[in-house]
Parts: C-alpha cells; structure tokens; sequence
C-alpha cells in the first residue's frame, strides 16, 4: 500500500528555483536507476506495438533522427526570435 507523503515536502518551499530542479533530478535520477521497477501501462506498450508494426510495414517512411533534430531545433530557433 502506498504511502501518503506531504506533498511538497518540508523545505521544499524554501529551496530555490535551482535548488528545486536539482531536488526533482535527484528524485527522478533515483526512481530510473532501477527502470524494470517502472510499470509501463498497457496503453503504453499498444502505442509501441502499432508503431513498430507501421514502420515495419513501411521501413522507407521513417525520418533519420538527425534529420529530426535539426529540424526541431530550427523550429524553435524561429520561435526564440519571433518572440
């Protein structure tokens, strides 16, 4: 049964901004270091599965990540400057 913790908790508050993000960091960083304890909902995995399953049928769709990257940072280069 899982615990019921105060949310945030004492101190929190009183960290700053930086502080917090190093905090929340460190959370994640210890939940990740054991991922087959991390359920993965089914919904999940179906997502998974019908990706896999287009991209097998149609190989030559897919966009090289590089390609993608590039295309997201500019993006967001155009964003930065417009606003």
């Amino acid at each position: 049964m899982a615990r019921t913790l105060p949310i945030p908790p004492p101190g929190f508050d009183d960290l700053t901004v930086e502080e917090r993000l190093d905090y929340v960091q460190s959370l994640w960083d210890r939940i990740f270091a054991r991922p087959d304890e991390i359920p993965v909902p089914d919904w999940h995995q179906r997502i998974l599965d019908d990706r896999m399953a287009a991209h097998r049928a149609d190989p030559a769709a897919a966009v090289p990540w590089d390609e993608v990257r590039e295309d997201l940072l500019e993006k967001l280069k155009n964003r930065s400057q417009r606003g």
